[in-house]
């Protein structure tokens, strides 16, 4: 990572500023975080933190919800993205295994030439 690439995921934000970012409010998202839909960072007082990825799921939240979506509903939708992703995602096990392979047949490629 360049010194100049944004870290999306570090959660330096707190609630005012997302409640600027969202329009939601800090009850919408006191209580998405109670449902278990986001998982902010606590500071060393328990307050909410937020990373810039925090603000983009709050703001796929609150379209889903005004879709007519419910939380639960949001939940179901979650749990089949996780499972396409992982489904298609390689796991890091196969990777390895992948990785043995072609360093073994990089091994007997390497050994059969002899000039």
């Amino acid at each position: 990572m360049s010194g100049r690439e944004l870290r999306r995921d570090l959660a330096v934000l707190p609630m005012s500023v997302v409640r600027e970012l969202t329009g939601l409010t800090d009850r919408q998202v006191r209580y998405y975080d109670q449902q278990g839909l986001i998982e902010p960072h606590r500071g060393a007082g328990k307050q909410r933190r937020f990373s810039l990825e925090d603000v983009d799921r709050l703001l796929q939240i609150a379209e889903y919800l005004d879709a007519g979506y419910t939380v639960a509903e949001i939940h179901e939708v979650d749990q089949k993205q996780q499972r396409k992703q992982k489904n298609t995602d390689p796991s890091e096990e196969s990777l390895r295994h992948i990785l043995a392979d072609e360093l073994l047949n990089i091994g007997r490629f390497n050994g059969q030439q002899r000039f």
